[in-house]
Parts: C-alpha cells; sequence; structure tokens
C-alpha cells in the first residue's frame, strides 16, 4: 500500500509538472504573439513615418492639374550692385589696340590658361574698402555701383586723363561670372556660372541637384548685403518659386538644405527599402525571441 501510494503521489507531482510546464508555454506563446503583434505595429509605424512622399521630392509642382499652362517668371526688377569681394572682368577697346594694351588682361594672350585661371589672375577685385586698382587710374570706388554706372565711371576717367574722344574707346564692365556656394543635402563646395542672370533652379542643377533627403519645401538663402547677411527661404516643390523675388540668386549667395528628418530614422526613402529592412528587422527580432522562449 505504501509503495501505490508513493507511486501514485509520485505521478501527481509529475503531472502538476507537465501542467506547468504548459502553462508556461502557452504564455510564452501568447507573450510571442503579443510582442510580434506589437514590433508588427511599431514597424509599420515608422515605415510610414520614414517614407518620402514624391511630393517632397518633385519640383515646381502646379497646384492645378492642366497638361499645359502659361507661367509667369519673376523678372530681375533692380540691378544688381556691388560689394565687397566681387570679382570684376573689365575690357577697354579701342581703334588702335595698342593704346589699350595695358588696360586688357593678359591671360588673354595666354591660350592654355583655364577660364577659372584668367578670371582669377587678370579679374579686379573689390577690396573691403570698395575699391579696385586699374592701370594709370589707381584706386577706383565701385561700392552699391551697377555694372553699367562702374562702366560709365571708367570711361569718364580715361577720357579726362587718358585718352582724346578720337580714340574712340570701348569698355567692358561685366561680373566675373556668379560665384556661390552650396551646403547640406546637395553638392557641397565653392560654384560659378557664367551668365549674367542665374535662377535658383539653374544653381542647384549645376551643383549636381537637391538628393532625396533634401527638405526642398525650406531651402535656405543666405545672402550678403552691405549692412549684413539676410536669409531667406523658398519653396522648390511649387510652381510659386518662380514667382519669388528670391528665385535669382546673386553673386555670394549660400545656397543651404537641410535633410528631412526620415534621413535621421535611416529606414530608406522609397517604400520598397524601407520595406525590405522592416522585413529584416521583423526576422532579427522574431528568431531572437523564440530563441529565448526555448530557454
Amino acid at each position: 500500500m505504501l509503495n501505490i501510494s508513493k507511486f501514485r503521489a509520485q505521478k501527481s507531482l509529475s503531472c502538476v509538472f507537465v501542467d506547468f510546464i504548459d502553462f508556461t508555454s502557452g504564455i510564452k506563446s501568447k507573450m510571442l504573439k503579443k510582442y510580434q503583434f506589437i514590433l508588427l505595429l511599431l514597424i509599420g509605424i515608422l515605415s510610414f513615418s520614414s517614407c518620402i512622399s514624391t511630393k517632397k521630392t518633385t519640383y515646381l509642382q502646379e497646384n492645378n492639374k492642366t497638361l499645359d499652362s502659361i507661367i509667369q517668371i519673376q523678372q530681375l526688377k533692380k540691378p544688381y550692385r556691388i560689394q565687397t569681394g566681387d570679382l570684376l572682368s573689365i575690357r577697354v577697346k579701342a581703334l588702335d589696340q595698342e593704346l589699350v594694351g595695358m588696360f586688357n588682361p593678359v591671360g588673354e594672350l595666354n591660350s592654355s590658361a583655364t577660364t577659372e585661371e584668367r578670371v582669377y589672375f587678370d579679374g579686379f577685385t573689390v577690396d573691403d574698402h570698395g575699391n579696385i586698382r586699374v592701370p594709370t587710374l589707381g584706386a577706383v570706388n565701385v561700392l552699391g555701383y551697377t555694372e553699367r554706372e562702374v562702366r560709365e565711371k571708367i570711361e569718364k576717367l580715361l577720357l579726362e586723363n587718358y585718352f582724346k574722344e578720337e580714340a574712340n574707346i570701348f569698355v567692358t564692365v561685366k561680373l566675373a561670372g556668379i560665384r556661390y556656394t552650396t551646403l547640406g543635402e546637395i553638392g557641397t563646395g565653392s560654384q560659378v556660372i557664367y551668365k549674367e542672370k542665374v535662377t535658383i533652379m539653374e544653381a542647384v542643377a549645376n551643383a549636381g541637384g537637391i538628393n532625396e533627403f533634401g527638405d526642398m519645401e525650406h531651402v535656405k538663402i543666405i545672402r550678403q548685403y552691405p549692412y549684413g547677411e539676410e536669409i531667406h527661404t523658398i519653396d522648390l516643390t511649387s510652381i510659386d518659386a518662380t514667382k519669388s523675388e528670391y528665385y535669382y540668386i546673386q553673386p555670394n549667395d549660400l545656397i543651404l538644405v537641410n535633410a528631412l528628418p526620415q534621413k535621421a530614422l535611416g529606414f530608406g526613402s522609397t517604400g520598397l527599402e524601407v520595406f525590405r529592412t522592416a522585413v529584416t528587422i521583423l526576422s532579427f527580432v522574431t528568431t531572437t525571441i523564440l530563441l529565448f522562449s526555448r530557454i
């Protein structure tokens, strides 16, 4: 009788142990399903928040859906006024070219020199006092002048001090390209375009464009003025950017493109990239939970 009772007691204990194992397994299974659900929900939320809409990466979008439309682009209302640090290209021509040889860049005779080298060595830089140094004329103040006003001033000084009316001198004054700097989610560095007028779109394209993580809705232009610097913002995703007074850049502008929040998440910029990342994370976490549940 004692052995039978002992056997029954051992059997009862083993049944309790088995029931306990089944119970804990059920809890682990429920916890695993719960964790999987929470993980899927979390990844889903992150996936939606990290996807970048095409509206944020498309230039100059129109509000209406018409296929063809006429867009009125903002024109420069005021000519650019020269500031310190600007580089000017000045040419003087006359019927007798020997008379004006000293005024023209030596680089013109060097065919192997690059455009950048010619501009740098042969241009006239506006110093901190707003002056340029012109042969025979010395320091000429051009701060705050337009290109036309500088041309007229130099012509007048040359006729008063060096040439006669019969020489028929012809002076041209131009900015030695539009020089600007780009920073952020855009090709970084110093850029130059040899045109009289340059739009923000041309400047961005010349720098290599804004990448998929760039905030095109809040492109900042840091512009220099005689009294200091100002920061302006332009939305390049809207067609209204063409009507902005900042649509045309100026020499020495700094174009800054900050990153979208999605870049910090690091999930990817397209739906496919986000999906692949989410699947990888889900597989890793699920495998980890399964391993710990068997311990």
